[in-house]
């Protein structure tokens, strides 16, 4: 069996069956349960310095990713001088460990909370090992196999395109090094499980949510001492309701 044709060539094209059909299986039958179920009603703290860091250092490096995918001959334009070469290597392993950070606190705070834990399904734990080693590989990548953004248009932007067009070409990883493969499998990996998992929410949840400020919620307990309606009614005219109960958090 030849396991580079395995995993590079028919692998793919079930992960991407999978996250189209499944996907849409999950939209169409079940709409109310492609969201992320956010569990900042159960910790706060962590959450915001785990999930800003993560999410955006995620999106910029896909987003430079999809630019080397699309635009391959303005990358080595741009790497052609070594400053630029340099300011864009040491940027994409910033943003790469900025974003491991943030999924460390992410992978703490649902381990460690018990209320988190509670809701915490297996498959969320596997999604935030995936994306441990995809982060992890990249990292390694970066560092050992210089320079990234120099041999991506060359040998990874064909090898996307040929899977795109239907005519696949696994051929240009095979003599790869193992952490670069280790890195385009997992991604693969990542596309085939996604519609199983509340990863799906990245995309189903309307973009709006970029920039869309933080939900605040604020618990109301009514104090047991709380006066009777009656009493309420024959409050100081237009005094908020709010401001006759002391049992506000």
């Amino acid at each position: 069996m030849n396991w580079n044709i395995l995993l590079f060539q028919v692998f793919p094209y079930i992960a991407l069956a999978l996250l189209v059909i499944v996907s849409i299986q999950r939209m169409r039958n079940k709409p109310f349960g492609v969201s992320s179920l956010s569990s900042q009603l159960l910790e706060r703290n962590l959450l915001y310095f785990g999930s800003i860091p993560f999410h955006w250092g995620v999106l910029i490096i896909l987003l430079a990713h999809l630019l080397a995918l699309l635009i391959p001959q303005g990358l080595l334009w741009w790497n052609s001088v070594p400053i630029r070469l340099f300011v864009l290597e040491v940027t994409g392993l910033v943003l790469a460990l900025w974003t491991l950070g943030g999924l460390g606190v992410l992978f703490y705070r649902r381990l460690s909370n018990r209320r988190i834990l509670a809701v915490t399904r297996p498959t969320d734990v596997i999604v935030l090992l995936l994306l441990v080693v995809g982060i992890v590989s990249g990292i390694l990548t970066s560092v050992l196999y210089r320079y990234g953004s120099f041999w991506f248009p060359s040998v990874m932007t064909p090898y996307l395109w040929s899977i795109i067009t239907l005519q696949p070409r696994p051929e240009l990883l095979a003599d790869l090094p193992f952490w670069i493969q280790l890195h385009v499998f997992n991604a693969w990996l990542m596309l085939a499980i996604l519609p199983f998992t509340r990863l799906i929410h990245i995309i189903t949840v309307p973009i709006g949510y970029l920039w869309r400020p933080w939900q605040l919620v604020v618990w109301i307990k009514k104090n047991r001492r709380q006066a009777a309606p009656s009493s309420v009614a024959k409050a100081e005219p237009g005094l908020p309701e709010s401001r006759t109960s002391r049992g506000t958090d």
